[in-house]
């Protein structure tokens, strides 16, 4: 759909399928976090009134941290939420909307090359964890597998990746539709 020179990319189906799936992600993230706040709240109260910590709750809060931003990033991402500075695209936007849809799309294509640069780089190490069947914690005490960590945040840059192509795709079709206008 077409409207005053602009695209309705929320009427595309693809986009909104794809952002009900990330979407559905970031929210396991969410309750992930809340699960954390939960464990860490039973920790300090075991150990400060009980004389009972809760073994473990350091080393799983450390790894959740980076596995929940890597669950959440892909939403951003597709969503549009993440941080940026945008005085610049503010004051762009009075001038020149094909500039902004021009600087959105480069954007989105640089974050979508870092991204998969990431999940490279995170792909030895998931291995490794896979084939060795790697852990942390203390054998005997309570042991972890890390590849549910590894695998995050290789799948999670993926998918970020993956968003940010589909958001460069769509400012590349919003200067196409500002050209006639």
């Amino acid at each position: 759909m077409q409207q005053d020179g602009v695209i309705d990319l929320k009427s595309n189906p693809y986009k909104r399928g794809l952002q009900v799936a990330l979407n559905a992600v970031a929210a396991i993230g969410t309750v992930w976090i809340f699960a954390i706040m939960l464990m860490i709240v039973a920790d300090v109260f075991g150990r400060n009134f009980l004389g009972l910590p809760i073994t473990g709750v350091p080393e799983i809060a450390a790894r959740s941290v980076v596995a929940i931003v890597f669950l959440m990033l892909p939403a951003a991402a597709l969503n549009g939420t993440l941080i940026r500075a945008d005085f610049l695209l503010r004051g762009l936007r009075r001038y020149s909307r094909r500039s902004v849809y021009f600087l959105d799309t480069v954007f989105a294509l640089v974050g979508a090359v870092l991204f998969a640069l990431v999940a490279i780089a995170a792909w030895p190490d998931t291995h490794e964890a896979w084939a060795t069947s790697e852990f942390f914690g203390v054998r005997g005490v309570w042991t972890l597998p890390t590849l549910p960590f590894h695998l995050l945040v290789v799948l999670g840059s993926g998918a970020t990746s993956f968003a940010f192509v589909t958001v460069a795709i769509e400012s590349a079709m919003q200067i196409k539709s500002e050209k006639g206008h």
